[in-house]
């Protein structure tokens, strides 16, 4: 898919530097010229819907810190983990949460849900935020062996955890997980989650078990929650998805049956929706289906889908 690295989150091209992560002397000296990004909670650091890249000497360095890479101009970027500061009040979380927080002893900026930012994110902003998130969410997850049990420390600037006491060496982990556009003719497969609102659709989605091809995972993901049967499957793109770390693969398969046996504990009601309907759900004048939220995947795939820009 020609189009494939503009859906957000995917690569800015970053460098990333790996070979200076475990250099302890020279992250002290990029640490003095460098640029950072403050995140609370999980909450990037923004301003004009954008993250905010602030000198070190006037970030609070509240929490851990992890080194991000070098940006076009050679400037070393950070990212440092505030969330103990206690903030005005507890976010609510999630892509609805509007709320924005603002640390008395930073120079600009509010602390803004990520999801919130998506839509107007650059390809280098997004890549910084989601990168920092879903280290900082690995990291806090992840405090202890999982040989031995014993509490490890970060370590390569924040992209390695190591045991004291048994010597095991961790590192960030990314869950694969399928999306997939099924289809059958001139329709497409969507699905809405039981805890998911009213008119709240998407498509269906799963993560990838041990020992399973991509291909393998779509067609029992579909079969699990819908009965459906899938052919052919094919990849289109993929998308980091730091809600707390996975990657996105984007798929399409074709569906070989159209009758419906919900899961329900999984899928509240699936529909099939033509192209025609679907130019009027991101039209928003669907009555029963709202239109996709900007940023995701999903919404991505389904538009080009209806674009006919799959190529």
């Amino acid at each position: 898919m020609r189009r494939a690295e503009t859906v957000t989150f995917s690569t800015s091209g970053l460098d990333r530097a790996a070979m200076l992560r475990s250099d302890e002397a020279r992250q002290a000296a990029l640490w003095a010229e460098g640029r950072v990004l403050p995140l609370w909670r999980g909450r990037p650091l923004a301003a004009d819907g954008e993250p905010c890249l602030l000198p070190p000497r006037v970030v609070l360095e509240e929490g851990p810190r992890v080194f991000l890479g070098r940006g076009e101009d050679g400037v070393p970027l950070f990212a440092v983990d505030i969330a103990d500061w206690p903030g005005a009040e507890a976010p609510e979380g999630g892509f609805g949460d509007a709320s924005e927080h603002r640390h008395p002893d930073l120079p600009e900026g509010a602390f803004t849900e990520l999801r919130r930012l998506m839509p107007g994110l650059t390809a280098r902003g997004a890549e910084l935020a989601a990168t920092s998130r879903a280290l900082f969410e690995w990291h806090r997850s992840h405090r202890f062996c999982a040989r031995c049990g014993a509490e490890s420390a970060m370590v390569a600037a924040g992209w390695e955890r190591r045991c004291p006491a048994c010597g095991g060496a961790h590192f960030p982990r990314t869950d694969p997980v399928v999306i997939m556009l099924v289809t059958k003719g001139n329709s497409l497969l969507l699905g809405r989650s039981p805890a998911w609102p009213e008119g709240m659709f998407s498509l269906l989605a799963g993560f990838v078990e041990p020992g399973e091809s991509l291909e393998a995972a779509v067609r029992r993901e579909v079969m699990e929650e819908t009965g459906v049967r899938i052919g052919p499957v094919d990849y289109l793109a993929s998308q980091p998805w730091p809600f707390p770390t996975s990657l996105m693969f984007g798929c399409i398969g074709q569906a070989e049956t159209k009758e419906f046996t919900l899961d329900p504990a999984e899928i509240a009601e699936a529909l099939w929706v033509s192209r025609e309907r679907l130019a009027e759900v991101f039209a928003g004048k669907d009555p029963q289906i709202r239109p996709p939220r900007p940023g995701a995947i999903a919404g991505f795939l389904m538009w080009h889908w209806l674009a006919d820009r799959l190529d």
